[in-house]
């Protein structure tokens, strides 16, 4: 004899393993996990948005700080030269290399920031207890989209590749950007492990 599953809509699965859980509501304190791999699913609304909302404008401050401040200094035979990464992207705004430039520039700043400012609209009201706005679905659709394109992390570990390499032909210190561009990575982490999709989505539907 089958026993029936649930209607759809309670059902739940985990991005990680696609294991099907059937939702319930949950208290303030409480937190819901993937029995089998441990992924986090659902966490209390207030707090999440909240966390969330709080992260992404720490992350849009830092990513500021880390574009336009100095990332990296170079010295060698008493000639010494700083720039940042916005310097380094418009490097390549001449000539045919133009496109190089404008894809430095969108992968690493321009779309992280709009994946930031996707979050905060779709977020800020319902953090503050307020009916989601008109396009809220979209952008959290949009946010979701430009996630694996978003790729400060991926530029800043391309970086340390490049800086052991260098490291025998010159002195090479760290500028306040490459800090704002760690503190970022680990801002986007916390983020990403505050963020329950589903809670987002059942309070957009609301």
């Amino acid at each position: 004899m089958s026993v029936p599953l649930p209607p759809i809509d309670e059902l739940i699965a985990c991005p990680r393993c696609d294991t099907l859980h059937q939702c319930r509501v949950l208290a303030e304190t409480e937190r819901a996990a993937c029995a089998r791999c441990g992924t986090l699913l659902i966490t209390p609304r207030t707090r999440s948005f909240l966390h969330v909302v709080a992260l992404s404008f720490t992350a849009m401050i830092l990513m500021v700080a880390a574009v336009f401040f100095p990332f990296l200094g170079i010295s060698s035979h008493g000639l010494s030269h700083e720039s940042s990464v916005f310097e380094a992207a418009m490097a390549f705004s001449d000539g045919w290399l133009a496109p190089l430039s404008l894809a430095v520039l969108l992968a690493i700043v321009l779309l992280p920031v709009a994946r930031f400012i996707a979050l905060i609209y779709t977020l800020w009201p319902l953090a503050n207890g307020r009916p989601a706005l008109r396009h809220a679905a979209f952008a959290f659709r949009f946010a979701e989209e430009l996630q694996p394109w978003s790729m400060a992390e991926i530029f800043v570990i391309g970086t340390g590749v490049a800086l052991v390499k260098v490291a025998g032909l010159a002195e090479i210190s760290f500028g306040p950007a490459f800090w704002a561009f760690c503190a970022l990575i680990v801002v986007t982490v916390l983020k990403t492990a505050f963020m329950s999709k589903w809670t987002i989505w059942e309070a957009i539907g609301r």
